[in-house]
C-alpha cells in the first residue's frame, strides 16, 4: 500500500501538493471513482489510477540497461556535469547507477532503484564478473600479461588477478572480479602503459546491447533480470562474453 500523492510524485506525474489540487478538482480516478483525498492509501499493483483520463501504472522497481557515453558522470545528480540519470527517459525518483564508470569511460551501466540487487552485484564477496574492452598506448609484453594474470600490488593496494583476452596488438579484454577505484587505469600505469579508451561490455550475465548507441538505454528483459538475480555459486569461467566485438569505490 502507498499514499496516492506519494505514488504520483515518485512516478513524476506531479508533486504531492499538485496531487492534492488535482484530487480536489476531480481529475484523479481510482477504480473509476473520483478520489478527493490525495493522501488515501491505495494498492499500487491492484488499484486502477487515472489522472486526466490517462492511466498511471506503478512498478516498485525499474531496470535500465544504459550504453554510457563519454562525458557524463555516473551519479544520481551533479551541479557541474550531465549525469547518467539525465539520460533515462523515465523521471522516476530514486534511480541510481549500479557502480560507477569514470567520466571518460563508456559502455554498460545498469540503472535501477533496486538497492538489494545493486548490493548483490557490487558486494566485494560476490565476485561478480565485469568485462572491459581496453585500448592502450603500447603493446603488452609477455611479462606485462603475466603480471595482469597473476595480480599486482600498486603502492599499498593489491589488485587481484585479471583474466586477459587478446583482441588486437593494443586492445584486449579484461575480466575483473573486484571494483576498485580506477583499477584498470592504475594497473596499466604501473606497467608503464596508458589506457586510451575503456568500455565495459559485460556485468555478470548482462552484456552490452550493440543496438544501443552511446547515450541510449532500454528496459531489461525478464530473462536478463532473472539471470542477474541468480546467485553466483562460484567464480564464472574465464571466458569472454558472447559479443565479438553497491561497491561505492567502483570507478573504471
Amino acid at each position: 500500500m502507498i499514499r496516492l500523492d506519494k505514488m504520483l510524485s515518485e512516478l513524476g506525474v506531479c508533486t504531492r501538493s499538485e496531487a492534492k489540487k488535482l484530487a480536489r478538482a476531480g481529475r484523479i480516478l481510482v477504480n473509476g471513482v473520483p478520489e478527493k483525498s490525495a493522501d488515501r492509501k491505495i494498492d499500487e499493483l491492484q488499484d486502477e489510477v487515472l489522472v486526466d483520463d490517462q492511466a498511471v501504472s506503478y512498478e516498485p522497481f525499474v531496470y535500465y540497461l544504459l550504453n554510457k557515453p563519454a562525458g557524463v558522470v555516473s551519479a544520481s545528480s551533479s551541479e557541474d556535469y550531465r549525469t547518467v540519470i539525465d539520460l533515462i527517459p523515465e523521471q522516476r525518483r530514486g534511480l541510481f547507477p549500479v557502480g560507477r564508470l569514470d567520466k571518460d569511460t563508456e559502455g554498460l551501466l545498469l540503472i535501477t532503484n533496486d538497492g538489494a540487487l545493486a548490493h548483490a552485484l557490487l558486494a566485494p564477496g560476490r565476485h561478480v564478473d565485469k568485462e572491459y574492452e581496453v585500448q592502450y598506448e603500447h603493446p603488452l609484453s609477455p611479462a606485462d600479461i603475466a603480471v595482469l594474470q597473476k595480480g599486482m600490488k600498486v603502492q599499498d593496494e593489491v589488485f587481484q588477478p585479471a583474466v586477459y583476452l587478446p583482441v588486437r596488438e593494443t586492445t584486449c579484454r579484461l575480466i575483473l572480479h573486484e571494483g576498485r577505484y580506477h583499477e584498470i587505469k592504475r594497473m596499466f600505469e604501473a606497467l608503464g602503459n596508458r589506457v586510451v579508451h575503456l568500455k565495459r561490455i559485460r556485468m555478470k550475465n548482462l552484456t552490452l546491447d550493440e543496438s544501443l548507441a552511446p547515450g541510449e538505454c532500454r528496459l531489461l528483459t525478464e530473462a536478463e533480470l532473472k539471470a542477474l538475480r541468480e546467485p553466483v555459486r562460484q567464480p564464472l569461467p574465464a571466458e569472454p562474453s558472447s559479443r565479438s566485438g553497491h561497491n561505492p569505490e567502483e570507478n573504471q
